[in-house]
């Protein structure tokens, strides 16, 4: 029995470690996908909230420039085109959020050329 036992306890510590590496193994690799398609999710998201914008679905536009304005943060350190495309959508979700369509929806198509510039 105690043979049993000690194999028992073994064989569950090996596959709790086991899932504990590949964890952390999960948690290093994600930050490098967010990396590299981090300027297509902002683009994505900022043309979500352009289709919002013109429907006049302001909340709906504000969830969309929520998540590009995080994932904005994430790249706008790296250079100076990306802290003026990070200014210019902070700039686009201000107009969205004062119910301004048509220069919320000027606003938002100049942040998409300068993150398609990036």
């Amino acid at each position: 029995m105690k043979l049993f036992t000690k194999a028992v306890l073994t064989l569950s510590l090996a596959v709790s470690l086991n899932l504990t590496s590949v964890c952390a193994f999960a948690a290093e690799e994600a930050p490098a996908a967010t990396a590299q398609s981090g300027t297509a999710g902002i683009i994505s998201h900022i043309e979500k909230a352009l289709v919002e914008v013109s429907k006049s679905d302001f909340s709906a536009a504000q969830i969309h420039l929520k998540a590009a304005r995080t994932s904005s943060e994430a790249i706008a350190g790296n250079s100076e085109a990306a802290k003026k495309a990070h200014a210019s959508l902070m700039q686009g979700q201000i107009l969205s959020k004062s119910g301004n369509v048509a220069k919320a929806t000027e606003q938002l198509t100049k942040t998409i050329e300068l993150y398609k510039a990036l």
